[in-house]
């Protein structure tokens, strides 16, 4: 048997991090944010089709959820007290743990397009589930936002007497609608585009479902 060959005065390897890697608080914010959010945009299609904003598209009655319009409205404003709730339970525990400035700052455009590229490429690492590249701040911090829009516009069109500078701000009714269907497309394509992520890197699954 051979004993590894040490050298003198060399610095032993690194050890693999550990520890937890998202806080149970994080966890479950995060699950509860995707299932209201899931719900708002599935009951929001029917909403939507009931009087549509382009009249050339609909969608498909099966992957919507309510089954008539009184039902997918139940279901959209439940689901709305949920994300209202949930969310700003997340924004203020980022913010006083200071999660927030540690997890996703600094942020620069440079530093998006450079880790965005190395995705393209397959060069950008996820070695270390603790750190977040350039791509991935850059989008978390873009939902938030694009979630907060979607609040606002549907707010804008639920109280649209209640709330006229919020109505107006969003250029009237009817462009408060169409703010709002912007924004769930691109909620949309932030979840699409998620779950592939995830499908790449299955670890950061187990990571938000055990926090290790």
């Amino acid at each position: 048997m051979t004993t590894p060959h040490i050298v003198r005065g060399a610095a032993p390897p690194a050890a693999p991090a550990s520890g937890a890697i998202h806080p149970r608080w994080v966890r479950i914010t995060h699950w509860l944010n995707a299932l209201a959010a899931i719900l708002m945009m599935l009951s929001g299609w029917r909403i939507y089709d009931a009087s549509p904003v382009f009249a050339s598209f609909s969608f498909p009655t099966q992957i919507t959820l309510g089954g008539w319009l009184g039902g997918a409205l139940q279901w959209h404003f439940a689901a709305m007290w949920l994300l209202v709730a949930n969310g700003l339970i997340y924004i203020a525990l980022n913010l006083v743990s200071g999660r927030f400035a540690r997890k996703f700052l600094p942020l620069t455009p440079r530093a998006v397009w450079r880790d965005f590229v190395a995705a393209l490429t397959g060069k950008l690492s996820h070695a270390d589930l603790r750190v977040y590249n350039a791509v991935q701040k850059f989008a978390y911090l873009f939902v938030v936002f694009d979630l907060i829009v979607l609040v606002l516009s549907g707010l804008a069109i639920w109280k649209s007497v209640q709330f006229p500078l919020l109505r107006e701000l969003m250029g009237g009714y009817d462009n408060a609608r169409v703010v709002h269907f912007c924004a769930m497309a691109l909620m949309a394509a932030f979840i699409v585009v998620h779950l592939a992520m995830v499908a790449l890197v299955p670890r950061s699954l187990l990571a938000m479902l055990r926090g290790r």
